[in-house]
């Protein structure tokens, strides 16, 4: 008969890791210690210019500033939602036997949806603001106004903490009892629930309708804004249609770097194969090092901005 407890005889688990071979676990390793290393670089420098350059600082003194205040929140995100899972999965491609206790991997499944969550809903709040800036130019500063900025990040991370929570309040009174493999490289919600003591269809059912809602109102929600976005461009200059373009170009790309590898393991049955864990490092580990490479390569000001911040630094040493 199954246990029908949340009795939990297992201290830690096993994580399986990506590959079994040494040599091409050490080869991952001389790969994706630089990719981690450049994502802190990139988005650290994306959060530092945004926080001492006056000019991208404040929402009120510039037209375009709100972007760039969201811009310095999504890229502190990308820091966290890496470094959830990152640093252990580099530092377990070194070893042998790659162990995880069982608070370990329930925090990490914690703080990985809550920052997960929280790009997401960060990423809808910067639709919205070039909704505005380029549907409602007359009215922009009037309603992006230092408040509700304040307030669209703070609910982009209470969203991505109430969504955690309800993940983790879901997994938390599951036995396990028997095997303590997880058949990933880090702590998730499905490689962990194949491993319970019990039926876990209820909780699989919860905790992807819960991803899934959110995911699926969010993709929405920014299908819909610049779609309406692109038809109000027919009425602008050439030169505005150039400029908003290039400046959506950035966000639509950062969008579906997100959305593509996490629909295409998400919205399909699961599978043990290699190359589903590798689509999967790809947005945990590739991604969040591509987007300050994007958003900067395409604006002058930002990288004018950073420009400045280390003139400034330099100066300072000096």
């Amino acid at each position: 008969m199954e246990p029908t407890t949340g009795a939990t005889n297992v201290t830690e688990f096993i994580i399986a890791g990506l590959f079994r071979d040494a040599g091409v676990q050490r080869a991952c390793f001389v790969l994706f210690l630089p990719v981690y290393l450049a994502t802190l670089a990139g988005n650290g420098l994306i959060v530092l210019t945004v926080s001492v350059s006056e000019g991208l600082r404040s929402p009120i003194e510039s037209l375009r500033s709100p972007m760039y205040f969201f811009l310095g929140y999504l890229s502190l995100v990308e820091i966290c939602y890496s470094s959830t899972v990152v640093p252990k999965f580099i530092a377990d491609l070194l070893t042998k036997m790659k162990t995880i206790s069982f608070e370990g991997c329930v925090a990490q499944i914690f703080f990985f949806h809550l920052f997960g969550v929280a790009e997401i809903l960060l990423l809808v709040v910067m639709a919205y603001d070039r909704y505005v800036a380029i549907c409602k130019p007359l009215h922009y500063t009037t309603i992006m106004s230092c408040q509700l900025c304040h307030m669209l990040v703070a609910g982009s991370w209470l969203g991505g903490f109430f969504h955690s929570l309800i993940q983790i309040l879901v997994t938390i009174p599951l036995p396990f009892c028997g095997p303590n493999v997880i058949d990933y490289y880090f702590c998730d919600l499905q490689p962990l629930f194949k491993l319970a003591c019990s039926d876990t269809f209820v909780e699989g059912v919860t905790v992807l309708a819960n991803s899934g809602l959110i995911a699926l109102c969010s993709f929405l929600i920014l299908l819909c804004s610049y779609v309406v976005i692109l038809v109000s461009l027919r009425n602008h200059s050439a030169e505005g249609r150039s400029k908003a373009l290039s400046t959506c170009a950035s966000h639509i790309t950062v969008v579906l770097l997100f959305f593509g590898p996490a629909i295409f393991l998400y919205m399909r049955p699961s599978s043990t194969f290699t190359g589903d864990k590798l689509v999967a490092v790809f947005y945990t580990v590739i991604t969040p090092m591509l987007n300050p490479i994007i958003y900067t390569l395409r604006n002058a000001e930002v990288k004018i901005a950073m420009r400045k911040v280390w003139s400034a630094k330099k100066s300072g040493m000096g």
